[in-house]
């Protein structure tokens, strides 16, 4: 698989989303992806648009002659990029309180509340920091 081809790749997993913290981040998921399943994308799944889905739904599609690596780690590396996708999504209602209450000025903005949070240093309760670690935002 060309460089630029990757490259695209991991933008495009990365793309949806702004997890746990035992979940791997979008780069490692689309590095594994594309050292495991990179021939295979491109012997099998050539054309197909790089969105998460429709590559998992064409390398399952194709699992006759998709090679016995990439088989076991595709699997991983989408769980991995849903998990982290659902962490990110609810980062929001999780921290909306200390939201409200520490970073006011921020409030029609997700990415500078979740910056504000991150730089306050008391009063973000357990479950927010958690929910922004889990969210790959530390």
């Amino acid at each position: 698989m060309n460089q630029i081809r990757l490259i695209s790749l991991a933008f495009a997993i990365a793309a949806p989303a702004l997890a746990s913290a035992q979940t791997m981040n979008f780069e490692d998921a689309a590095a594994m992806l594309g050292a495991s399943c990179g021939k295979d994308i491109d012997e099998n799944c050539r054309g197909v648009n790089l969105d998460p889905l429709r590559m998992k739904e064409c390398l399952a599609r194709n699992r006759d002659s998709v090679s016995p690596k990439c088989q076991e780690d595709y699997p991983r590396a989408f769980e991995a990029i849903q998990q982290r996708v659902k962490a990110r999504t609810t980062v929001a209602k999780l921290c909306e309180r200390e939201a409200v209450k520490l970073c006011p000025t921020t409030q029609k903005d997700e990415a500078k509340t979740i910056q504000c949070l991150l730089t306050v240093t008391r009063g973000v309760s357990v479950k927010c920091n958690q929910a922004i670690g889990a969210a790959g935002y530390r």
